[in-house]
């Protein structure tokens, strides 16, 4: 059974900095793109970042310069190092692979106070 497990969330001051996790049990880990996407209470969920099965990020606008997203293969985890966060910031984050876009894990809540 497939299973993708977020981590790292928190309450963290305007500026700081966070490490999101999401380990994935999936043995095809490796060939697969794998993302970040974020839902802000009120909003539609929201890509963040990708990156690609050979390592090529991709980022939203908003995001660009502050978060990096990154994975280890070799512990099927997909990281996203987010710094100077912004209330607006403020969501539930969540990894989602196209290997199997109907599954979501329980996601990961990231508030940033202002």
């Amino acid at each position: 059974q497939v299973q993708l497990v977020e981590s790292g969330g928190g309450l963290v001051q305007a500026g700081g900095s966070l490490r999101l996790s999401c380990v994935a049990s999936m043995s095809t880990f490796s060939f697969n793109a794998i993302g970040w996407y974020r839902q802000a209470p009120g909003k539609q969920r929201e890509f963040v970042a990708t990156i690609s099965s050979d390592g090529r990020p991709n980022y939203a606008d908003s995001v660009k310069g502050r978060f990096t997203i990154s994975r280890d293969n070799a512990k099927k985890t997909v990281y996203l190092q987010m710094n100077s966060l912004k209330p607006e910031d403020t969501a539930v984050y969540y990894c989602n692979t196209p290997a199997y876009p109907w599954l979501w894990g329980q996601g990961t809540q990231v508030t940033v106070s202002s």
